[in-house]
């Protein structure tokens, strides 16, 4: 079984979270919610609190194919400077194994020196970042290399089928997509 981390940051985008933790649990993918501290309990941009499962300190990238970044501007710098996150982040991309960021996380993976050109983020986020090749608003997940990212909120359930489909095969994605009348995210 395939295994995602999802860190989250007291200000993540609570959307762009739950919507991949869901959609990825629903596949059949192991997701460890995890938080920067010992503290579980993180509060998103909006007021929701989730329980993570465990601190991200202590996870190994051999336990993982893939970390997901979700975004809201407070949790994406927060995951920027965290060094558990930085340091499992050029694990993963040095061992070519599959990253992704939605909305302003991109901005956390370029901290990392891990974001490729050829990516997407919620609009105004590029003007943070020095990585040439913003696509732009031409496609809702843009997949450059071991690096996967996502435009923001709305494009969230279309980021976690891409996810599903890289991890799990076209077959499992679109038999999810279909379940959950995800229509708009055919073209992907």
């Amino acid at each position: 079984m395939s295994c995602v981390l999802v860190p989250l940051a007291d200000g993540f985008e609570e959307i762009e979270a739950i919507s991949i933790i869901d959609v990825l649990r629903r596949a059949d993918i192991e997701v460890i919610m995890g938080s920067l501290s010992e503290h579980l309990m993180v509060n998103g941009a909006h007021g929701i609190s989730v329980h993570a499962d465990r601190p991200v300190k202590g996870l190994s990238v051999d336990e993982l194919d893939m970390i997901v970044l979700p975004g809201g501007w407070g949790g994406t710098k927060a995951l920027a400077a965290d060094l558990n996150v930085q340091n499992l982040l050029k694990a993963m991309d040095a061992k070519g194994k599959a990253i992704g960021a939605i909305c302003a996380a991109p901005y956390a993976l370029e901290a990392a020196g891990v974001l490729k050109e050829g990516y997407t983020c919620y609009p105004g986020i590029e003007d943070e970042l020095s990585t040439a090749g913003f696509v732009g608003a031409e496609q809702a997940v843009v997949e450059s290399a071991n690096v996967m990212t996502s435009r923001g909120p709305g494009s969230a359930i279309c980021f976690a089928l891409a996810i599903v489909k890289k991890l799990k095969g076209a077959e499992a994605s679109e038999k999810l997509r279909s379940g959950l009348l995800a229509d708009y995210c055919a073209s992907m």
